[in-house]
């Protein structure tokens, strides 16, 4: 029975614990901030959302704003015009599974095949683009995904958070965390959904509040806002270049 007991505690530690370590830790095989020297990327995850996306691209569109979007599969099925806009508009659409559950429940090859190809599919079918960026819900990556996803996906992380996922943090608070985190080259995440474990519905109201006040301060510190591909110095053509089995006739006509 402790024999057992001691090789499940080796599983979990050599499964969940150690990619932690490696990524959030150490940050090996993920990226996480910019090498632009003014740069900064803006990240949305969770989205989309029929509620607050378009009031988001109203606002990104406002301030010529370019942003990558790390949607969920299953929202991009339900709102196929949203992720036709985010492209339409210029965004980056980038990969964030296709349900809002952790890595660490499956196995490589199930989290592959049934969270991040599915959603790849499913955004290549509704853009004729296939996503290359990939961030797991909570930032959380399985031993698995450090061998086979980083094969076909570059896995983005962050640096900086503000827990606007919460309806307690307002829309000053946001902004006043923001203004203070941000650097050149950061990599900033927020949420454009509340539907998901741990947010709340209604926090991205105070998300895009918060928000506006910062676009409007970022020029003025020098500082020019970038999808994380313009960020990282990757070819922009590399995205339109990469295709899958579906090309350009599984696109969706909206």
């Amino acid at each position: 029975m402790w024999t057992l007991t001691i090789l499940a505690i080796d599983v979990i530690i050599l499964y969940m614990i150690v990619p932690f370590v490696i990524t959030r830790i150490w940050g090996w095989g993920v990226v996480s901030r910019g090498d632009a020297a003014k740069g900064i990327s803006f990240t949305f995850d969770d989205g989309p959302d029929p509620c607050y996306t378009p009031e988001l691209l109203d606002l990104l569109n406002e301030h010529d704003v370019k942003a990558t979007f790390f949607v969920l599969g299953k929202r991009a099925e339900q709102y196929p015009d949203l992720i036709q806009r985010m492209h339409r508009e210029g965004h980056q659409i980038g990969i964030h599974n296709y349900t809002h559950t952790p890595n660490w429940i499956y196995s490589p090859w199930t989290n592959r095949r049934k969270q991040v190809d599915r959603t790849a599919d499913i955004v290549e079918r509704i853009t004729g683009e296939r996503p290359i960026l990939y961030r797991p819900p909570w930032g959380l990556l399985n031993l698995g995904d450090l061998v086979f996803l980083r094969r076909s996906y570059r896995v983005v992380l962050w640096s900086v958070m503000v827990g606007d996922w919460k309806a307690s943090v307002s829309a000053a608070q946001i902004k006043h965390d923001l203004l203070k985190k941000i650097k050149p080259g950061s990599i900033i995440v927020l949420h454009d959904n509340g539907d998901t474990p741990g947010a709340d519905r209604e926090a991205p109201l105070n998300m895009i509040t918060g928000l506006e006040e910062v676009l409007k301060e970022i020029p003025r510190r020098g500082l020019k806002s970038q999808r994380v591909d313009e960020l990282l110095n990757k070819e922009v053509s590399r995205i339109g270049e990469a295709r899958s089995r579906v090309k350009h006739h599984g696109q969706i006509n909206l």
